[in-house]
């Protein structure tokens, strides 16, 4: 279970990812707790990892992966079996792509986890997210994780009708397995989407405004 900052609400992480990875311990935490310390959780994920792996530094990338020329690799990255990584795609870590996840042609993910099976087309950013399996971004789909246009940039989530204080000015997304993200859509700072949701092209979602 996480915690909700209001303590009578919870986020069941389970409702949103059925199958998350157990090595991370999400007991008692938010989700934008675990990205906030998706850091150090990948510090000790990349000690404990087997030889099916090529480490290179603080970058680990299994021998199935496919990575295409012209992606930049910087911070603490696990790349997992069967993950195809299209050409001149960014990848700024702490980021864990589970199996097999497909990142297309230029695209950037900084700080975030993006669970089995989960696919980005191109010309996508995903910003200090949680992204459950089997979800699909379409072209130039976004989800944004900081509020530039305002004086108070600290990023509230709204949970069954109640605001939760992330006291973050940096968190993207979560996003439950199955969701489909419609091209040149936009996900505000904070969302929260439930398993199977469906974003329409050129949508956005902002489900918190103070």
């Amino acid at each position: 279970m996480i915690r909700n900052l209001n303590r009578n609400v919870m986020i069941a992480i389970e409702t949103f990812c059925s199958n998350f990875p157990t090595w991370i311990d999400a007991e008692g935490k938010a989700p934008w707790e675990i990205i906030n310390g998706l850091e150090t959780i990948l510090d000790d994920r990349l000690l404990r990892l087997t030889q099916d792996y090529i480490i290179n530094g603080t970058v680990a990338i299994h021998k199935t992966a496919n990575v295409e020329q012209g992606v930049t690799l910087k911070g603490r990255i696990i790349i997992s079996e069967n993950c195809f990584i299209g050409a001149n795609t960014y990848l700024r870590g702490p980021v864990f792509l589970g199996s097999g996840v497909k990142i297309g042609p230029a695209c950037e993910i900084k700080q975030s986890i993006i669970l089995n099976n989960s696919a980005t087309a191109h010309f996508n950013y995903i910003g200090n997210s949680l992204i459950g399996a089997n979800v699909n971004f379409e072209a130039g789909s976004i989800c944004a994780n900081h509020f530039n246009e305002r004086k108070d940039k600290r990023i509230f989530v709204m949970h069954k009708n109640q605001p939760m204080d992330t006291k973050s000015e940096k968190f993207g997304a979560l996003v439950g397995d199955d969701t489909k993200v419609g091209a040149n859509a936009v996900l505000s700072p904070g969302t929260i989407l439930h398993k199977g949701s469906i974003v329409k092209r050129l949508e956005l979602i902002e489900q918190r405004k103070i």
